[in-house]
């Protein structure tokens, strides 16, 4: 009351007319001097807390002095005289009264703010301590286990929980919980209809169930009497997007949740909600670093599958590239030595990429392996490979263009079979450029033998050029594709450099079509010298 007492001290220097201020405890009793000017207490007045009250200022003779209620929530009496001879006390009574009220008001805003911040220190430190937990934890389920211990020692709850929405199985999951196993608490369906979480989470608005309200099999082993349940939110720029229930229940007090109980969990669960979103942001992150690494292990493996270009040295001279449009993809080719000179080029492409195609790759580039050291003819080697990958092509729905060719220099000869690969050509000397057609459909459409094609074969000068659709096919930023004369019309001036040359040659031109647009099929570029 310090301000108090200077106000009636300056009052009474300026006046010389006494004043006091009195007040009545809250529980009642005596009434209490709370200021007075002179520093002696004038003598109580008569009648302070009756006929005053009711009638506001009254002017009491036997004491000269003036008595007021002063207005506000607090009881208080506003005192003024005895004065000297040539002052009014009525006068100086209204004058005083308003001030007076004014300095009780604030002192009592002061008062009660000082003692709801010592009521609400704990909830504060909670706060506090929430954000520490969430800082330093990484697993959610440890978080969530150490906080709610700190939320039920706050609010005085002996039983509590907190359950996470799982995205999959569209059930409300205990994390936590006090009072109970939380592997012993069975998930509850977001739409039960006699669960208080599950009604929380749809309607995302904190709910406080009375003891025999809403009473739930699922939610009994955390729920003792009342129960106040608050919704876990994640705030977006669309809004909020609930992600989970805090429930607190059996509070040892007994008495009544309160409204500043519920804001002050309603404050704990949007921390919560931070943190699961973020947990669930670092495991998605884990996951798709997995799966990046992952990818980039099948891509290296994948492409230790293809032969080196020197596997066929020094009877033929070999370039090739397999560009996947994924980590991993469906073109392949693969070289053999077949003795006698004898090399044997294989190109092909299976229907779609990704993992699927990656994987019938593999089966191809494995069952052609066995089979082209025991046939002689290129056609007879495409049918024990459909014969061996039949089974896997019916059940997949794929299927496979493949070329094979089989360049003999003795005889001076190419044999080839093509099922449904469009792009073989050989390109000789002269710049000529002859394709080598297709004469039978992909393996896997049709169950037949495929048939065998010869023709000549000039050793150290003709070409054979084979790619797949995916470098035709590629597109630019305006989506116009980079289509198959421009390809054979780099390989026809390249001609006589090295084929290495001729294969850096054409990969810089499709560089140059697609400027930087992504790749929307496998590319592979095969070209032969024997």
């Amino acid at each position: 009351m310090r301000e108090l007492r200077s106000l009636v001290d300056s009052f009474y220097d300026a006046t010389h007319c006494a004043a006091s201020v009195w007040m009545q405890p809250e529980r009642g009793g005596p009434l209490v001097l709370a200021a007075s000017a002179p520093a002696v207490p004038a003598p109580t007045p008569p009648n302070v807390g009756g006929a005053a009250e009711q009638e506001g200022l009254l002017f009491v003779s036997e004491a000269a002095s003036v008595v007021a209620a002063v207005p506000g929530p607090r009881r208080a009496w506003l005192v003024v005289g005895p004065c000297p001879p040539t002052s009014d006390p009525r006068a100086h009574a209204r004058f005083l009264l308003p001030v007076v009220a004014q300095v009780l008001q604030a002192t009592l805003e002061v008062e009660h703010a000082a003692k709801e911040l010592a009521e609400r220190y704990e909830e504060i430190n909670l706060l506090y301590t929430t954000s520490e937990i969430l800082g330093r934890t990484v697993r959610l389920e440890e978080a969530a286990a150490t906080i709610l211990t700190e939320i039920s020692e706050t609010v005085g709850a002996r039983r509590a929980s907190i359950l996470v929405h799982d995205r999959v199985t569209d059930t409300l999951q205990v994390v936590a919980a006090l009072g109970v196993d939380p592997l012993e608490a069975p998930p509850i369906a977001v739409d039960d209809p006699c669960s208080v979480s599950s009604r929380v989470f749809r309607s995302q608005h904190p709910v406080l169930a009375e003891r025999d309200e809403m009473l739930c099999e699922a939610e009994a082993l955390y729920r003792r009497g009342q129960m106040l349940s608050v919704p876990i939110m994640w705030t977006t720029p669309k809004g909020g997007d609930p992600l989970g229930v805090v429930n607190l229940s059996d509070r040892r007090s007994g008495q009544a949740f309160t409204a500043g109980d519920q804001k002050l969990v309603a404050a704990i669960a949007t921390q919560i909600g931070t943190a699961i979103q973020n947990t669930r942001l670092v495991r998605a992150s884990l996951a798709q670093q997995r799966l990046q690494d992952e990818m980039q292990l099948a891509h290296d493996l994948q492409m230790k599958l293809l032969p080196p270009a020197t596997a066929v040295a020094p009877e033929a001279e070999v370039s090739a590239r397999v560009m996947p449009a994924l980590s991993v993809g469906g073109d392949f080719y693969h070289l053999f030595r077949l003795g006698g000179g004898r090399t044997g080029v294989m190109v092909g492409d299976v229907s779609s990429h990704g993992y699927r195609a990656a994987l019938i790759m593999a089966l191809a580039m494995s069952a052609s392996a066995i089979h082209a050291q025991s046939n002689d003819d290129p056609a007879a080697t495409l049918h024990a490979v459909l014969t061996s990958l039949r089974e896997e092509l019916n059940s997949t729905e794929m299927f496979i263009t493949l070329f094979y060719g089989v360049i003999d220099p003795t005889a001076g000869e190419l044999r080839y079979a093509n099922t449904g690969h469009p792009h073989a050509f050989l390109i000789s000397p002269e710049g000529t450029v002859t394709r080598l057609p297709a004469l039978d459909p992909p393996l896997g459409m049709v169950d037949e033998r495929p048939a065998a094609v010869v023709r000549p074969w000039r050793s150290g000068a003709d070409l054979l050029l084979l790619f797949t659709d995916g470098v035709s096919d590629a597109r630019d930023l305006v989506d116009q594709r980079l289509g198959e004369q421009p390809v054979l019309d780099v390989v026809r001036v390249q001609r006589a450099a090295p084929t290495s040359e001729i294969l850096e040659q054409v990969f810089a031109a499709l560089g140059r079509h697609t400027s930087g647009a992504p790749l929307r099929d496998d590319l592979t570029l095969v070209v032969v010298r024997s």
